[in-house]
């Protein structure tokens, strides 16, 4: 769903986008295509994967149906000649690159301990080394160009040590895509080249997301991105540079007021798993103030240097409220949001998961969990869906666990009631995963069967 008219701008011109046979890298390249743009669908993607749809042929084709003019190429942008000949061969099709997108990315939401240096090094090639790579390239011919931009999908470069902690090597890759922003938009400033970051305020349901979590109703649609990619690419680069841009903001800019129809779902508009790295300080709410909205939450675009903003997060009330990510807040890292809370909640808890336990939902799950919980309430429980009629209580489970999940007693309660998503609580940096991701994430939907009982 576009809500950004498209106006002509972007036609004649040529988009070298990198990760393009899918998801927003494709959804940035039918975006131009609309405006008759011609299109080089840079990405390895050249059979169908037996789970994610769409390939750099099939986006082709799309991007043509639309009236743009496309040329696939099998591009991994961790080889210098595989891009090299695709920048080729889009210098014989289309005579020159005006625009560079560098969408390609790899992600890894794990601590130090448990980054293996394989997937390490995939994130650091593919997004700090792939981006440069590209844009070094991408150069000359965009010299060459009087409507010259480089946009990078990444985030505002912001140094609270809070982010780096959940995931350092993921961080420092995605960060190097953007310190290529913060670099080159000055470097290249004499040359007329804009270079700019763009970067989701909310998870974006990709095929990819859908995948991993089963789940996108929280999500907003690519259209988003998209609609903002155009905006900026739109924009004249001899003045617009270094810029760090979120995808709402940026449609907003434009008069675009109601922004539900970007939802997955129109039901969760309002209730977003927001995305990381963006600056969003909490102020609480005086404790009788009551909050009439279902949700709000606001963001500031933020750059290297950025002055502090305090806006609100509320979840329904002030005695649900969500922090977002890196809230620059004195003490913010050691205060929490405290919530009068029965005690035994926990027990309490696992005596009600205990009777929705049936051999369906072991049959279904086949997962064993450990929870090492913290704070108030602090101790081991497990569940077992895994092995016999299943099980579950304190202490260790008789098995190895698949999936061994860390997180604060409160937090812990709030997700089994259905107030606190896994996926939203593991990306705030509430929950800890080790073992096996995907099956830990199974428990979101094994808790939306609870969230009516507990």
């Amino acid at each position: 769903m576009s809500l950004v008219a498209n106006t002509g701008k972007l036609a004649g011109r040529t988009l070298f986008i990198t990760g393009a046979s899918r998801g927003i890298g494709k959804a940035i390249a039918l975006k131009a295509a609309k405006d008759g743009a011609n299109v080089v669908v840079a990405a390895k993607t050249a059979e169908p994967h037996p789970k994610l749809p769409g390939t750099i042929y099939t986006a082709a084709e799309e991007i043509e149906a639309l009236g743009g003019k496309a040329l696939p190429c099998i591009v991994d942008v961790r080889d210098e000649k595989q891009i090299q000949k695709a920048i080729d061969e889009a210098v014989k099709k289309f005579n020159g690159i005006d625009i560079l997108i560098n969408n390609a990315s790899a992600i890894s939401l794990t601590g130090t301990a448990e980054t293996d240096m394989k997937r390490y090094d995939l994130m650091h090639n593919i997004n700090t080394r792939g981006t440069f790579l590209a844009s070094k390239l991408c150069l000359p011919l965009l010299k060459e160009s009087n409507h010259a931009h480089i946009l990078n999908l990444s985030p505002p470069l912001n140094m609270n040590p809070y982010w780096f902690s959940l995931h350092v090597a993921y961080t420092m890759a995605k960060y190097g895509m953007s310190m290529c922003v913060l670099g080159m938009s000055e470097e290249f400033r004499q040359f007329n080249i804009g270079v700019n970051a763009l970067w989701p305020k909310t998870a974006i349901a990709t095929a990819a997301i859908e995948m991993l979590t089963g789940d996108t109703s929280s999500s907003r649609k690519p259209e988003i991105v998209s609609d903002a990619a155009y905006v900026m690419l739109s924009k004249d680069p001899k003045s617009y540079t270094g810029k760090f841009e979120i995808d709402e903001d940026v449609v907003k800019s434009v008069g675009i007021k109601d922004l539900a129809p970007y939802a997955c779902d129109p039901k969760n508009a309002n209730n977003l798993l927001l995305d990381g790295f963006l600056d969003d300080p909490a102020s609480l709410l005086h404790h009788q103030q009551t909050v009439s909205s279902a949700s709000i939450r606001r963001y500031h675009t933020t750059s290297a240097n950025y002055k502090d903003k305090v806006t609100l997060l509320v979840l329904g009330n002030v005695n649900n409220l969500l922090p977002d990510f890196f809230l620059d807040l004195p003490g913010h890292q050691t205060q929490e949001v405290k919530k009068s809370e029965p005690a035994g909640q926990i027990p309490e808890l696992f005596s009600v998961i205990n009777k929705t336990i049936t051999p369906e939902l072991v049959k279904k799950t086949q997962a064993v969990f450990q929870f090492n919980v913290k704070g108030k309430e602090e101790g081991i429980w497990h569940l077992d869906l895994k092995n016999g009629d299943g099980a579950c209580g304190q202490g260790e489970p008789k098995h190895a666990p698949d999936a061994t999940l860390t997180m604060d007693s409160t937090n812990f309660a709030d997700m089994f009631a259905g107030k606190l998503k896994p996926t939203t609580a593991f990306m705030m940096g509430k929950l800890k995963i080790k073992g096996d991701m995907q099956k830990a994430m199974k428990l979101e939907k094994m808790m939306k069967s609870l969230k009516a009982k507990v």
